[in-house]
């Protein structure tokens, strides 16, 4: 039997594959890496911009997020003071760069103060960024959802909005350790819609403790109150060190019945699938736009926890999951000298084949799918029906879409999945 029919007798809800290495595989460098060398030769006219907040109000039970929940006031400081170090140490390794798409992620970014926001966007315009000219998302929770938050988010060009609601249902946002009230949820997504975001991104979770279909869609029919214009559904992954992952409960795999029909009702009901986990409604003034393609667009990370990509490098801060070891992280980043931020100093290199892998991976795994060339295993997923060839395109099947969590880490070169198997959880 070969090694994708094995795995696709297992769960179908293997590993998120949103990156190609997984941060699992980075290793520290045997010698920095100057920034100015890693970006060399690279085209750098069209990047995405990335900046990580790595805090949140609370630690939800499913996460597994690079954040730490509730930190004082002064550890903020330190954070964005430090992060000012770095932005400026980019700037000036790379010179200048223009950006396509930008965004701020977390940890949840709507848990910084106002004049903490406006410093935020401050440093990523200092960085070149044309804020308010391109597309340009960020991270909310309902609960640090404040009308004074939108006002900066509009203000400073934020066009998508992005919140995690999991449920409108009580009984189980709290089976997922989630103290979340749907009154606040509600309060959070009118306070959004009626600012006018060209975008608004709810997030939800299907296998939840006593889910069942007739619930997971009843909170899909929900959010079309505010017709969202994107959805995307996530798996309920249990992981290592996270508060599920501890709990030692025999979870019940309906997962693939609710994402069917979360799916079949979502396209239903006026929405595109564009990926195994994300719909967009046909209508949207964006429905036809394309997905950023960090398989080919190069991208700058700043931040502790944030990932850039070039070609060849890829590099970020340590990874930890553990609320210890995270913390011990960021107090490690925020006590950096700025001169520290002129080098690369943990990631993977990539040789020409895994670049290829990289983008053959990221390509199958969305609606575009795969021109050539090719790698030759993807030629067994014809076979097994999991894809199929028109136009000169490789793209999945309706069968293959729903087996993404497993395509993604069977094409995992043996080196990526030995350095995933090698790393420490912490």
């Amino acid at each position: 039997m070969t090694k994708l029919r094995t795995m696709l007798q297992g769960s179908p809800y293997q590993q998120y594959l949103y990156g190609y290495p997984h941060k699992t595989a980075y290793r520290p460098f045997e010698a920095p890496l100057p920034l100015d060398q890693v970006w060399a030769g690279e085209d750098t006219r069209s990047l995405f911009l990335y900046l990580h907040v790595p805090f949140c109000e609370m630690r939800c039970g499913f996460c597994n997020l690079f954040t730490a929940a509730g930190p004082t006031a002064d550890v903020v400081t330190r954070y964005l003071d430090t992060l000012e170090r770095e932005v400026k140490a980019v700037k000036s390794a790379l010179g200048p760069v223009g950006f396509a798409r930008a965004a701020v992620g977390g940890g949840t970014p709507s848990f910084l103060a106002p004049a903490d926001l406006h410093r935020v966007f401050d440093l990523m315009a200092s960085l070149g960024a044309n804020l308010g000219a391109m597309p340009m998302s960020v991270e909310l929770s309902p609960e640090t959802t404040t009308a004074e938050k939108v006002k900066v988010l509009r203000a400073r060009g934020a066009n998508r909005v992005s919140i995690g609601v999991q449920s409108f249902l009580t009984a189980e946002v709290a089976a997922v350790k989630r103290p979340q009230q749907r009154a606040e949820v509600e309060r959070a997504l009118d306070l959004l819609r009626d600012a006018g975001f060209a975008t608004l991104n709810l997030d939800f979770i299907y296998g939840i403790e006593g889910q069942t279909v007739e619930s997971f869609l009843q909170s899909l029919k929900l959010s079309q109150r505010w017709k969202p214009e994107e959805l995307y559904l996530y798996p309920l992954y249990v992981r290592p060190l996270t508060y599920l992952g501890k709990a030692a409960h025999a979870w019940d795999d309906l997962r693939l019945s609710l994402y069917r029909a979360g799916r079949d009702w979502l396209k239903a009901n006026g929405y595109r699938q564009v990926s195994m986990r994300m719909f967009r409604r046909v209508d949207s003034p964006f429905a036809d736009a394309p997905v950023y393609r960090c398989q080919e667009d190069g991208m700058i990370g700043v931040g502790v926890g944030a990932r850039s990509y070039t070609r060849g490098v890829h590099y970020s801060s340590e990874f930890a999951v553990a609320s210890r070891a995270v913390r011990g992280i960021i107090d490690s980043y925020s006590a950096r000298p700025a001169e520290s931020f002129d080098f690369a100093h943990h990631g993977f290199r990539l040789s020409d084949a895994e670049q290829l892998r990289r983008r053959a991976i990221l390509s199958l795994l969305s609606e575009e799918g795969l021109a050539r060339p090719r790698l030759p295993e993807l030629a067994e997923l014809v076979e097994l029906g999991l894809a199929q060839e028109a136009a000169g395109t490789l793209r999945l099947t309706e069968a293959g879409v729903e087996r993404s969590d497993v395509i993604g880490p069977w094409l995992h070169s043996e080196a990526v999945e030995v350095a995933m198997q090698g790393w420490e959880d912490r």
